[in-house]
């Protein structure tokens, strides 16, 4: 019964706002009642309550158009996961706040659409699985008793389980090839954008309110000016965090561009994986330096053609040629650096914190607590030895902060991740599935990798990216059908 009630409300409501666009006595209602708000909010409680009348009148339709349309949903995510730092230099906005609860809105949405379909055949699959576990062990510290701080764990959990929901929110998005292959075209336009953006501040320079913010904190300020340069970050809040975004799209681009797309298409990819190398080497970080070929020798030993051999051979003799090159200028410097780490005494410092802190994690197999260490532990445990720890890494703070067992679960999800994407590369038959398969594998291998030296999975916009691509990875092998291939046969024969 109330299903149906809930079918007829929303078809009812889609023919009047989508295809009567309002033109009807609803509408005029609508704006009536939203004109007189407006005026009399303003009269009475002034300007500051017009304007946040004005924002419920642009977020009203949004969030209707996000129910009807998870795709849309998901394409808004993507874009606040990438402004929302570059935001945060401007003004102090809560929108970490709204990209939670755009998120928990359109897994709402899904859960009410589902009682109707009653169809979880989209989640359904192992991944799934490991990803229920991996969230109901991240809720379960909430009561773990050494841990320091609750509200810690509050804000923990958003970023490692509670954004999470948005691989079955785009699971359920991804429900024909069109949409998906959109998706990754609109993830790539966003990164160029990102090394567009990246570019303007190497040649043009900052903006006012960008050198404040960077003037503003003494650590921030130092590491962004290294080696007589300022350090290239984009939209983000430090290089690193955009190399690792430019690491992995350009290789991303790389890999597609050998598919069976059209010419222009492959030009395009090549010309957007240059950019964003490009924009990489300004950011000055070592670790995307070192993803960028680890990437590279993981896609040439998965497909282990003649081309792309002769092509990767290439590729590692021209890096060769520059890591051997002798240079005075920062931003090779700081390349050829990432290949000499027996040199960089930052690389030994994480290697002693995490001998250091190996006894801990095996005497504790639960953690000491979500948000025990980094940015949480000192502000909500800053008497604890642990609000003091560099963790430097996304697999030492899981193993410090969920523990061994946490460590363990977290490292399966990512290796069924990988097996997943191997598996269905090698035997689907569509080429263009096939090839984006070996794309997505190849993203979520260098993710994978970025964790030991860096928190990379769990910081915007990666983490964002990491769910839907891992959305993909699940739902292409749906669509693997073989009269593409038959149809394209015959354009070549023709």
């Amino acid at each position: 019964m109330l299903a149906n009630a809930l079918d007829t409300i929303r078809q009812q409501f889609f023919r009047q706002v989508m295809l009567e666009k309002l033109n009807n006595p609803l509408g005029y209602i609508v704006v009536i009642t939203i004109a007189t708000a407006m005026a009399l909010g303003t009269a009475v409680a002034g300007l500051k309550i017009g304007i946040i009348l004005l924002g419920a009148i642009i977020a009203i339709p949004m969030f209707v158009a996000i129910f009807l349309n998870e795709q849309f949903g998901i394409a808004l995510t993507l874009i606040i996961a990438f402004l929302i730092q570059f935001i945060n230099k401007f003004a102090s906005v809560p929108a970490g706040i709204a990209l939670d609860g755009l998120v928990y809105f359109m897994t709402f949405a899904i859960i009410l659409k589902q009682i109707k379909e009653r169809d979880w055949s989209f989640a359904k699959n192992p991944i799934s699985v490991l990803i229920l576990l991996w969230v109901a062990y991240s809720f379960l510290q909430a009561i773990n008793p050494i841990a320091g701080s609750r509200l810690a764990w509050v804000f923990t959990v958003r970023s490692m389980a509670g954004l999470i929901l948005l691989y079955f929110v785009a699971c359920y998005s991804f429900s024909n090839l069109k949409r998906i292959f959109w998706m990754i075209k609109f993830m790539i336009f966003l990164g160029l954008l990102s090394a567009l953006y990246g570019f303007k501040q190497e040649f043009l320079g900052f903006s006012q309110a960008e050198l404040t913010w960077l003037y503003a904190d003494e650590k921030r300020f130092q590491l962004i000016v290294q080696w007589g340069r300022f350090r290239v970050f984009s939209l983000f809040s430090d290089p690193t965090t955009f190399g690792i975004l430019m690491a992995y799209l350009s290789v991303f681009c790389i890999i597609l561009a050998t598919g069976p797309f059209k010419l222009w298409q492959r030009i395009t990819l090549i010309i957007t994986a240059l950019c964003m190398l490009l924009a990489m080497a300004f950011g000055g970080s070592r670790t995307p330096v070192v993803l960028v070929p680890a990437g590279m020798v993981f896609f040439t030993v998965l497909t282990l053609k003649k081309e792309i051999l002769i092509g990767a051979g290439i590729f590692f003799v021209l890096g060769a040629g520059l890591m051997l090159k002798g240079s005075s200028n920062p931003i090779l410097f700081r390349i050829q650096s990432a290949f000499k780490p027996g040199k960089d005494a930052s690389v030994q410092v994480r290697l002693d914190n995490q001998a250091m802190i190996q006894p801990y994690i095996q005497r504790h197999p639960f953690g000491a607590g979500m948000g025990s260490t980094g940015v949480w532990g000192k502000r909500f445990t800053p008497s604890s030895w642990l609000a003091s720890f560099d963790h430097d890494s996304g697999f030492v703070r899981i193993a410090v902060e969920m523990g061994w067992i946490g460590l363990i679960l977290y490292m399966a999800l990512l290796f069924k991740i990988l097996q997943t994407g191997i598996y269905y590369y090698l035997r689907c038959q569509n080429p263009k599935i096939k090839v984006t398969y070996l794309g997505l594998t190849s993203v979520l291998f260098i993710l994978t990798l970025a964790s030991y030296p860096q928190e990379a999975i769990v910081l915007l916009p990666t983490s964002i990216i990491f769910y839907i691509c891992l959305a993909a990875l699940v739902r292409l092998k749906d669509f693997d059908d073989l009269s593409e291939i038959e149809a394209s046969k015959f354009e070549k024969a023709a």
